[in-house]
């Protein structure tokens, strides 16, 4: 998706040219799930005064790993607005952009003027893009956006025919134009509550600015949320307005001690899609912990400790790195949301 200039909206612009060039011809993106899991405290751990949506258009790229390290290594979670033939030439891109904890969306099949298109073609290009993502990713999307945000009754009508929700944006990162990191951050810093910004996947300045961009959001209490199928506006992760009383606190479990030490868990945040869990180790300054979580839950973001798994991806040992003895992480429910993540062993060494 690209903006307007000077109120006129470029036929073909070069960049988008570009990123569907570097798309198609990208190979194929692997994430792991160790891969995923980086050293970060969780912006979600934050006071959440408000949410706004961060949105990265024209993926999956070649650089689409790249973009959700920096964005785990943050502790945020974003829309991914994706073109549809992008996706059928890097599948497993867009299925670790849902590993990863991001939401996925419809950008159209091959970020076309739909707005000069008939009903029949707007209907087959969503259609097809919405199916392309749900066989690479395993999710329906339920938002669209129109590229160049160029959009009529009829586009809106057909894309809620296909249950889809129209979203264009509130903020311009102007990163499509050539903006520095800090230009960047100083488009992100207008943010309001409910607010959506347009950025991109493959810019390498927009990488470069999330850190800032996170940092200052942090700054004014808000919180990188989700976006609402019902109302396009951003929204806590659940869909629901930011808690006004602490997250329930969970049934430690401590299993018995082995070679030495003891682990304890807690689950001080639950949201209605993920939860964190701490855990806090005693009888050992040098220890590891082997944790597991009941599929399809999937660890997404680790801190205080270095992590490994195994070839299943659902069972995480973890290693004292002399960060202490209290190390956590965060889940993705995936739709178990009754299972919490359990103790196996604690040993030292």
């Amino acid at each position: 998706m690209y903006a307007s200039i000077g109120g006129r909206r470029p036929s073909a612009p070069r960049t988008s040219r570009l990123t569907v060039r570097m798309a198609v011809l990208a190979s194929t993106v692997a994430l792991s799930a160790a891969g995923l899991a980086v050293a970060a405290t969780p912006s979600s751990a934050a006071t959440c005064n408000g949410y706004v949506g961060l949105t990265f258009d024209d993926g999956p790229t070649g650089s689409t790993s790249a973009l959700l390290s920096v964005l785990r290594a943050n502790g945020v979670r974003a829309t991914m607005f994706n073109v549809g033939q992008n996706v059928q030439s890097n599948q497993s891109a867009a299925r670790a952009q849902v590993d990863a904890g991001m939401w996925v969306g419809n950008h159209s099949w091959n970020h076309a003027h739909m707005t000069s298109m008939s009903q029949s073609q707007m209907q087959s290009d969503l259609s097809q893009t919405s199916s392309a993502i749900q066989s690479a990713t395993g999710v329906r999307p339920q938002l669209f956006r129109p590229p160049y945000g160029e959009t009529n009754s009829t586009l809106q009508s057909v894309a809620a025919s296909l249950g889809l929700r129209q979203v264009i944006w509130d903020v311009d990162s102007q990163d499509w134009n050539g903006a520095s990191v800090s230009q960047i951050v100083s488009n992100a810093s207008r943010l309001q509550d409910g607010q959506v910004i347009l950025m991109h996947d493959g810019i390498q300045n927009t990488r470069d600015a999330i850190p800032q961009i996170v940092a200052n959001l942090s700054s004014r209490n808000l919180c990188p949320g989700m976006i609402s199928p019902s109302t396009g506006r951003a929204v806590a992760p659940d869909g629901t307005p930011p808690p006004t009383t602490p997250p329930p606190t969970g049934t430690p479990t401590t299993p018995p001690p082995t070679g030495g030490c003891t682990a304890t868990a807690t689950t001080p945040n639950v949201w209605g899609d993920r939860y964190n869990t701490s855990v806090t180790v005693q009888g050992a300054s040098n220890w590891t912990v082997v944790v597991a979580v009941t599929a399809p839950q999937r660890i997404v973001t680790t801190w205080n400790g270095s992590p490994s798994w195994d070839n299943t991806g659902y069972v995480m040992t973890m290693r004292s790195n002399g960060s202490g003895n209290t190390f956590g992480f965060t889940t993705m429910m995936n739709g178990n949301s009754g299972a919490r993540a359990q103790i196996r062993s604690c040993t030292t060494g």
